[in-house]
């Protein structure tokens, strides 16, 4: 029987990291968060007043064993002038089926497979949620996109109601034997599947080992000059018990290439301080991680990440190190 492995996540952080463990002997259940509100998501959130669909769409379409140009064409956004401009053609399929069938999940099953998914998606919660955020200075942002926009420090996270969090999700993680947070934006993309009380409850009960992979850069407004270690801190905070373990990569990037990301984007390395993270107790696994993506940017090798999550999973009471 294969191992259960949840992964938490929203967009295209979660997708490297699935797109490489989908073909490993492993149950995935990838649980993503609907709080986004800009771009094409955003609207439709706002005009039909559901979850965002977006992340959902992208996961699917990694997670996908049909053709690339199936993929493509999910993945392909209109260019017009009309209201049609921004919009993935997936996001309208996810909003369609939701209208006919009343249920996310639903939509989410049925898109699934109609594109050959394996393994099981499902949202953190089938309500409308708006992600509120309260900095240092003791402003509340509200929003998603205000919060990533916003570059003051931020102390505490929390959504404008509490959420109904999807029974799958619970299940799934009640029978886990182990649980990822996936890379990808600290404050919007990973903590929002995290802080709902129900889902609290079912970590905490919980027996898997968590574990969060580290994302390789800072993110401009959340994690601005952020070591691994203070990544773990803000997870452990919101937690309902710590982390056990994180993957982080040691790649060698070059000063050219850091400088780039700096001037044009405002995003540094995320050094791995190793002494903070043994403090910790947690355990480390470091690996050469990064690799140049096709479009000039740096991207998680997703088949050697994969490989190392399925590698903990197998002798999860070793610190592995490549």
């Amino acid at each position: 029987m294969n191992k259960k492995v949840v992964v938490f996540g929203g967009g295209t952080g979660i997708s490297y990291i699935l797109r490489g463990l989908k073909d490993f002997p492993v149950d995935i259940t990838a649980v993503i968060t609907v709080s986004d509100n800009g771009r094409s998501t955003g609207r439709l959130r706002t005009e039909f007043n559901i979850p965002a669909v977006g992340d959902i769409r992208q996961v699917i379409t990694n997670l996908s064993g049909a053709s690339k140009d199936i993929r493509k064409l999910m993945n392909y956004r209109f260019d017009t002038s009309s209201d049609l401009n921004g919009h993935a053609l997936g996001n309208l399929f996810l909003v369609a089926d939701m209208q006919m069938t009343g249920s996310l999940c639903v939509a989410i099953k049925h898109l699934s497979e109609l594109l050959d998914v394996r393994h099981k998606v499902y949202p953190i919660s089938e309500d409308y949620l708006t992600l509120m955020a309260e900095t240092e200075k003791g402003e509340i942002i509200e929003g998603e996109e205000a919060i990533t926009e916003n570059n003051d420090v931020k102390t505490n996270l929390f959504y404008k109601k509490e959420p109904h969090i999807t029974k799958e999700a619970i299940e799934a993680v009640e029978e886990a034997d182990l649980i990822v947070l996936s890379v990808g934006s600290l404050y919007t993309s990973v903590l929002p599947n995290v802080i709902g009380k129900d889902m609290k409850k079912a970590i905490k009960k919980s027996k898997a080992k968590i574990m969060y992979v580290c994302n390789a850069m800072t993110q401009p407004g959340e994690t601005d000059k952020f070591n691994v270690s203070d990544h773990l801190k803000v997870l452990n905070k919101y937690l309902s018990r710590p982390v056990d373990v994180v993957i982080a990569s040691n790649t060698k990037i070059s000063e050219e290439m850091l400088e780039k990301y700096h001037r044009k984007e405002e995003k540094d390395k995320v050094n791995i301080d190793r002494d903070e993270v043994k403090k910790m107790g947690i355990k480390l696994i470091e690996g050469d991680l990064i690799i140049l993506d096709e479009d000039g940017t740096l991207k998680h090798n997703s088949i050697l990440l994969a490989s190392l999550i399925f590698s903990y999973m197998m002798r999860n009471d070793h610190v592995v190190r490549y």
